[in-house]
């Protein structure tokens, strides 16, 4: 199955934890290559894809944090106006609902987007007959 892993992380929503983060990550030389942040009063959840995600696991767990890691899907979309709806129409017409959606990296012409769906392998199969590129382990090397 071509999808990538994330890792969620459930912070206090105080000044410097997210910097901690980065920081915990970047002394392991573990670059944070997308993210999404959602917070409310007292905590927030953070997703994040790095370029390794194996050792990111490791070296979280063992600064104490709790993580969660979770299989998403990392595609191509068209940058342009309207772009997104290369994939949301065909999603849209399987009846495949998108829990979250948020940037990751761009690549020139084209913009990658971080897909958190459910049934994933619905998904996949429906972006490839729609001829939508779906990175996998590729993504953690651009």
């Amino acid at each position: 199955m071509k999808t990538v892993k994330q890792i969620d992380l459930s912070l206090e929503n105080r000044p410097g934890v997210l910097s901690a983060v980065s920081d915990t990550l970047g002394v392991n030389g573990i670059n944070i290559i997308g993210f999404h942040v959602v917070t409310d009063v007292a905590e927030g959840t953070v997703r994040v894809i790095v370029n390794d995600p194996e050792k990111a696991i490791n070296v979280l767990k063992t600064a104490g944090y709790g993580i969660d890691v979770k299989e998403v899907i990392g595609c191509e979309i068209p940058h342009h106006p309207g772009g997104l709806n290369a994939i949301l129409k065909p999603l849209k017409e399987a009846d495949i609902n998108v829990d979250y959606l948020y940037p990751c990296m761009s690549t020139g012409s084209s913009a990658v987007l971080i897909l958190g769906v459910s049934p994933v392998e619905k998904t996949l199969k429906v972006l490839e007959e729609n001829w939508i590129r779906v990175l996998g382990d590729e993504l953690y090397h651009m």
